[in-house]
């Protein structure tokens, strides 16, 4: 008789176990699905903030680092007072850029190099100053007399870096197909800024091959994408009758769009005047190869491939009329990165059941 209750006891604790450890699991699950919803919502505010970031200063100004307070750009005696040349680190056809220091701070200077290309180096600064935003680099201050552009260092440099960049032990952790494809979003955010900007629908010119797209681009510390060289950017106004041609010079290879492609044969020579004009939708077509750069070959790059390969093939629709516009990229590229991450910690919360 006193051995019942025990018997009792152990036949009991078998059906009890299960039914807490089902429990804990259910609540384990539950309090995963919240944190990724958090999670999901907060990322997808954060992409939908406007594009003239809250942090930046009015129109003249600019604050550096960790100050709180703006300042009025740099004037030319400013400039020549304080800043301090310790380097050249590039040259390109237009300007020669030194790393320099100002009040203790890297930063850097640009200086005109071939007095033919004033206008080119002067529609830049014009370009910098009005477009500042999230999407491009800070300017400090310039000089026209001097033709000199004082601007923000960043000192992972230009995108043609990104790959030796994550692969340094210091941003292994980096290298992911989750960043990469939010460095990607950010570079599509960078091309609907432009084709929505302050100024009107602008076409970024400098980019008729991948290498010399990625140097026009700066990878922060934070690793986020800035454009940082606005010399080549026209101006599409459809209502005025206005297209653009990106330079006079005949230009070819599957990078740059169809319609920027001398149209007439070989057996024609090619005539700039000839030439016919065309619009900001050149940009939509290099988006996949530009994407496809960032994407890189780490584990699950493949599976993003998949995933935008609709949207990729209409960009790269020969009618330019037929691609879409960069938001309806962007909205795309939002979404997939939102899916994945959610299918991401599904298989965790299955495994658990």
């Amino acid at each position: 008789m006193e051995k019942k209750p025990h018997f009792v006891k152990r036949e009991f604790l078998p059906r009890e176990v299960p039914s807490i450890s089902l429990a804990l699991l259910l609540a384990a699950v539950l309090l995963l699905n919240a944190l990724l919803y958090l999670y999901l919502n907060k990322f997808s505010s954060s992409l939908g903030r406007v594009e003239t970031d809250s942090g930046l200063c009015p129109f003249g100004h600019f604050k550096f680092g960790a100050v709180k307070n703006c300042s009025p750009w740099l004037s030319c005696e400013a400039i020549n007072r304080e800043v301090r040349k310790l380097k050249c680190v590039g040259e390109g056809a237009v300007k020669k850029v030194f790393l320099s220091e100002w009040k203790e701070k890297k930063v850097v200077l640009s200086q005109l190099t071939n007095s033919e290309l004033k206008e080119d180096f002067l529609h830049g600064l014009k370009m910098l100053k009005a477009l500042q935003s999230k999407h491009v680099v800070r300017l400090l201050g310039y000089c026209e007399q001097q033709f000199t552009i004082l601007t923000e260092y960043h000192p992972l440099g230009s995108l043609r870096g990104l790959n030796e960049t994550l692969h340094l032990p210091k941003y292994k952790g980096m290298n992911t197909w989750h960043r990469r494809l939010m460095l990607a979003i950010d570079y599509v955010s960078v091309i609907r800024y432009l084709h929505s900007s302050p100024l009107g629908t602008l076409v970024m010119c400098d980019s008729n091959d991948l290498d010399k797209v990625l140097s026009q681009y700066l990878l922060t510390s934070d690793f986020h994408v800035l454009v940082n060289d606005l010399d080549a950017l026209p101006l599409v106004n459809r209502s005025a009758g206005r297209l653009v041609k990106c330079g006079h010079r005949e230009l070819w290879g599957e990078f740059v769009a169809p319609e920027q492609r001398w149209p007439y044969g070989e057996d024609v020579p090619f005539e700039d005047d000839l030439m016919p004009p065309y619009d900001e939708k050149t940009d939509i077509w290099k988006i996949p190869d530009v994407s496809n750069f960032f994407l890189g070959h780490v584990e699950g790059s493949d599976i993003v491939r998949l995933h935008l390969f609709d949207i990729h093939a209409a960009c790269k629709k020969k009618d330019p009329a037929e691609r879409p516009s960069a938001q309806e990229v962007l909205d795309t590229y939002r979404k997939v990165l939102t899916l994945l991450i959610r299918e991401a910690a599904m298989p965790g919360t299955r495994e658990m059941l």
